[in-house]
């Protein structure tokens, strides 16, 4: 097998997730919650923290799919302040 199981921005935000939801669920404990209420707790923290930290990592560069548009590209006809008002 010539490549890894994982990507390394896939390993990171779920490693960034273990350590939120692990922090999530010892401060529930540390405020006096018992031992099923602080791991539900931090499960949702680290559910939550996927998606964040999945949105908040850039992506890795690769071929974007519908053609070659570069990202932020203008449209033909949609130049700065057209049909803003400005004058």
């Amino acid at each position: 097998m010539d490549r890894p199981l994982l990507s390394l921005r896939t390993t990171l935000v779920f490693l960034l997730a273990l350590l939120v939801g692990t922090a999530g669920g010892v401060l529930t404990a540390l405020a006096g919650e018992g031992t099923p209420r602080s791991v539900l707790a931090g499960l949702a923290a680290a559910g939550l923290a996927v998606s964040f930290f999945d949105r908040l990592i850039a992506a890795e560069p690769g071929p974007e799919p519908g053609g070659d548009r570069r990202r932020g590209a203008v449209d033909a006809g949609a130049g700065v302040g057209e049909g803003q008002g400005h004058g």
